[in-house]
């Protein structure tokens, strides 16, 4: 059965898209840590990180650099932490997560959006990307 993320990928789900490449997707995480937790994810369905090749690897890390800075210019925060953890969804995926404090790092908080507030939210960053 397909993760969440590839019926996303497939836009079988809706999803508030940020940036997309070929092989690469990213978008805002419904149930935040804070205002603009995205989400970096490959197209290609892989469970763990370890199982993505070298070159996949290195792709994900420049694409996640990529719109990590598009977030930090976006959103204002001391720096955008990175994380990758995998045990809710059995697809990679990197979360960028807007950090002022630690409790923001923390995945116990969560920060609750309107559908307008993540559609801002999702436009500010696809702003600051599109002027890189």
């Amino acid at each position: 059965m397909a993760s969440i993320f590839t019926r996303i990928i497939q836009r079988e789900i809706p999803a508030y898209i940020i940036d997309e490449t070929p092989d690469f997707i990213a978008f805002l995480d419904v149930n935040p840590n804070a205002v603009g937790h995205t989400l970096c994810v490959p197209k290609r369905e892989v469970d763990k990180i370890t199982e993505l090749t070298e070159s996949e690897f290195g792709a994900l890390m420049q694409f996640s650099r990529r719109v990590a800075l598009g977030v930090e210019k976006a959103i204002p925060c001391k720096r955008v932490g990175w994380t990758v953890i995998g045990l809710e969804v059995p697809h990679v995926h990197v979360h960028l997560i807007p950090l002022n404090t630690m409790a923001d790092a923390t995945f116990g908080k969560k920060e609750s959006l309107t559908q307008e507030a993540f559609v801002a939210v999702a436009d500010r960053i696809k702003s600051a990307l599109s002027q890189q």
